[in-house]
């Protein structure tokens, strides 16, 4: 049973979504290195967990959180996740995205306790997809050196539970969107420049299709695979909600009540796969059924956005709102 938990990036996107979800389920400790992506607002008004401010790569750090609290499983949400960033300064992200994991993995292997081990991994380790699905046995086919640095994450977890025993599982989900997720996604971002009446970048013809899921049943799977997941076992978490980038933009004005006028088509951006599609048979038959429809759930996040503007003015900037082409911004 799973009574203490360790959360890695807690401060962040999906991090800090799960802990408000299941903050008082588990007693939660938190460790992050407070990086861009990481806001010590998005748990506020929760107050029942424990914050450690570092990074996953400092093993003693991680062993010693482990020794003091007792710590019954650890799930591994912290990473470096925007593309764009990657392919500008690919080095960070191989040192927090795989090093990191290696190294909390390290920390389990030298505790002398039983710690269970989920780590959050992406559909973007399976590379594009143009018909059907990848399923977990699907090869991986990484594109940008976010990808990349996922996949071999994932690629040592399992290979620590099988030389090791270390009884860990692994989860890759689709596009999470939601509240709390960081001004310069794809979502907030157009949210955002809508409610500035500025132009909406679209990359390419906006035709690249992913599948979004909103971030509330993303978590409440990881909790489900955390608990009856089976060790060294890989779980696709979606939704099955396929959109192109431009529906999903068309549909967030149209909730906002802008104009199509607010579009603007730029360069595209390299590698930039055209579309990713996961099955979710397996964590279906585990037990867990997505709800949120994609119009429900847009239509939450805007209404969020909006009215959190206290929550995401401070930390919009240029790559937010600059007119410059992506790759001058990074």
């Amino acid at each position: 049973m799973i009574n203490t938990l360790l959360v890695t990036g807690g401060l962040g996107f999906i991090g800090s979504n799960f802990v408000r979800l299941f903050h008082d389920r588990y007693k939660i400790i938190i460790l992050d290195k407070y990086s861009y992506g990481s806001n010590p607002d998005n748990l506020k008004g929760i107050n029942d967990y424990v914050l450690y401010k570092g990074d996953i790569n400092d093993t003693k750090l991680v062993l010693k959180i482990l020794k003091e609290h007792n710590v019954d499983a650890i799930i591994n949400f912290a990473a470096e996740s925007h593309v764009d960033r990657s392919i500008s300064s690919p080095l960070s992200f191989i040192e927090s995205n795989t090093q990191g994991v290696v190294s909390l993995l390290e920390a389990i292997r030298t505790y002398e306790g039983s710690v269970r081990m989920l780590h959050v991994g992406t559909d973007e380790e399976y590379g594009e997809i143009y018909e059907g699905s990848f399923n977990e046995n699907s090869p991986l086919n990484p594109s940008s050196p976010y990808s990349a640095s996922k996949a071999s994450a994932t690629l040592f977890v399992k290979a620590y539970s099988r030389t090791y025993g270390i009884n860990a599982v692994i989860t890759r989900s689709s596009n999470n969107y939601g509240p709390y997720q960081f001004p310069e996604k794809l979502i907030p971002k157009t949210i955002i420049r809508a409610s500035l009446n500025l132009p909406i970048p679209i990359y390419g013809n906006g035709n690249n299709v992913r599948d979004w899921i909103y971030v509330s049943e993303n978590c409440e799977a990881i909790n489900l695979v955390l608990n009856k997941g089976r060790k060294g076992e890989i779980y696709n978490i979606s939704a099955r909600q396929e959109l192109t980038n431009l529906q999903v933009i068309k549909k967030v004005l149209e909730v906002m009540g802008k104009s199509d006028e607010l579009l603007k088509f730029v360069d595209d951006r390299p590698g930039h796969d055209f579309r990713y599609s996961i099955t979710n048979e397996k964590i279906v038959n585990l037990g867990w059924r997505p709800s949120i429809a994609f119009e429900q759930g847009i239509k939450l996040t805007v209404d969020w956005y909006l009215s959190h503007e206290d929550w995401w003015k401070p930390l919009i900037a240029d790559k937010v709102i600059s007119e410059t082409p992506w790759k001058e911004r990074w």
